[in-house]
């Protein structure tokens, strides 16, 4: 897939112009000889914790580098870059009200960035529309998202974002589309239209396709008739490329924020996406997994990719992503291996990507190995969108091999490696007399090989239809 498909609604960084920024420099110095940075003016222990937090952004250790800015903080209370980075922790920890107190009053772009996604995921669009668009004010600003959602945030008035009504609960059987790729594709209607929508943890807010939904629009989704989600917003793309890559016809993308308040299941092998209006409780033989969100969108997982210290990594999920892992240079460095032990892929036209195996990679306190992985494609586009150097990213076959639960608000997401589960019911059918295969749940698969899939889900008889604007 394309980088465009992949970063759509991911919040990206600010660009600012390096001659403008020359330009302020120089005055400065000319202004002031004897200037000098707020580096320069922090107390050496503030400047210490402050640095450490900025480097453990950039890797994305999202709670050590709240650690050490609270540090910091203790330190400078008032500092204004102190704040502002304390302030994107907190963002990325879906801290929303911790941003808005961090940033409290504070002028410049980047404070009314992070205020206004901090409104606007908090449910907030008039205040979500004024910071964002006080932020595009601003020439050196580009953001494509910003402009996007602060225009829904206008035609929102009134609304609730993401009412849900109905059951309490709703299973949805995936349609199992592509028998190479273990997509997360779940048949849901939009304004009472039928649609095949593709889980994708790389985007923020949902997105329809482009053919029917030229605008951002505020839309109705519902699931497996039972429960029904209100004023959900909605941005627009061509999402024929994403149609042909996953082999079926999908008119919508599920993204992270919509995720985030369905406590939903993803169960590949059991073939369901189930959604709640509660939170479930621990399953059993499931591990914990942290998860934090770039500028509050685009999803990031630890992990290891050894057992040394020094193999701790971060890595962007984007269930749209039809292989395992891919790597950049340091990503396969922390796995222990050399660029030069990683062979070229057969049929590459590019010339441009190798693969190989990584021995261990954890997946919270599961060990999970000899992962097939890549190394080149789209990481460097993809670090470009989150503004933080990611090791890789982490596709859906790897998700697919456990069955995995979003809880606390997409906080966190339990992942449950129900192998034994599977093959104990499996040998109580069989004992009961089970007629054929289908009666029996398959085991937990391994990676890179999904399970056989069952008869795909029927299209859609319709495409998706108008809503309101």
């Amino acid at each position: 897939m394309t980088a465009q498909r992949l970063l759509v609604g991911t919040p990206g960084p600010f660009r600012f112009s390096t001659a403008i920024a020359a330009i302020a420099l120089t005055l400065a110095a000319s202004a002031c000889t004897d200037a000098r940075s707020a580096a320069d003016e922090r107390p050496a222990d503030a400047q210490k914790w402050f640095a450490r937090a900025q480097e453990d952004v950039q890797i994305a250790r999202i709670d050590e580098a709240n650690d050490s800015v609270r540090k910091s903080l203790a330190i400078v209370p008032a500092d204004l870059e102190v704040r502002v980075l304390a302030a994107h922790i907190a963002l990325a920890r879906l801290e929303y009200a911790e941003v808005l107190r961090l940033l409290k009053d504070t002028p410049g772009a980047e404070a009314k960035g992070l205020r206004g996604r901090a409104l606007w995921y908090k449910g907030e669009l008039d205040g979500a529309a004024d910071e964002l668009e006080a932020m595009l004010e601003d020439p050196d600003v580009r953001d494509d998202w910003a402009k996007s959602i602060a225009k829904l945030a206008r035609r929102g008035q009134g609304r609730t974002p993401f009412r849900i009504s109905g059951g309490m609960i709703a299973p949805v059987e995936l349609a199992h589309v592509n028998p190479t790729a273990p997509y997360f594709v779940a048949p849901i209607e939009i304004d009472g239209e039928q649609a095949l929508a593709l889980v994708s943890t790389g985007v923020a807010e949902v997105v329809l396709d482009s053919a029917s939904r030229p605008e951002p629009s505020w839309v109705s989704i519902r699931f497996a008739e039972r429960i029904e989600v209100q004023d959900v917003p909605a941005l627009s793309q061509d999402l024929s490329g994403i149609s042909k890559d996953v082999g079926a016809p999908i008119k919508a993308l599920i993204g992270v924020n919509l995720l985030r308040h369905l406590n939903v299941t993803l169960d590949y092998a059991g073939h369901q996406f189930i959604v709640r209006t509660f939170t479930p409780p621990p399953p059993p033989n499931a591990t914990r997994v942290p998860l934090y969100y770039a500028r509050g969108g685009g999803m990031l997982m630890p992990t290891s990719l050894g057992a040394a210290d020094d193999a701790r990594a971060s890595l962007f999920v984007d269930t749209t992503r039809p292989f395992p892992i891919a790597l950049d240079d340091k990503g396969w460095r922390k796995a222990g291996i050399g660029a030069g032990d990683l062979k070229d892929v057969p049929g590459d036209a590019t010339k441009k990507l190798k693969e190989g195996i990584v021995p261990l990679m954890k997946v919270g306190a599961f060990d999970l190995r000899k992962v097939p992985g890549l190394l080149g494609g789209p990481i460097a586009d993809v670090e470009r969108g989150l503004a933080i150097d990611v090791d890789g990213i982490l596709g859906t076959p790897v998700l697919a091999s456990y069955r995995i639960t979003l809880v606390d608000g997409g906080r966190m997401m339990w992942v449950e490696d129900d192998t034994e589960v599977r093959a104990m019911i499996a040998r109580a059918l069989s004992a009961a007399g089970a007629q054929g295969p289908e009666d029996v749940p398959g085991p937990a698969p391994e990676l890179g090989a999904p399970p056989p899939p069952p008869p795909a889900a029927p299209a859609p008889a319709a495409p998706v239809g108008g809503g309101r604007p």
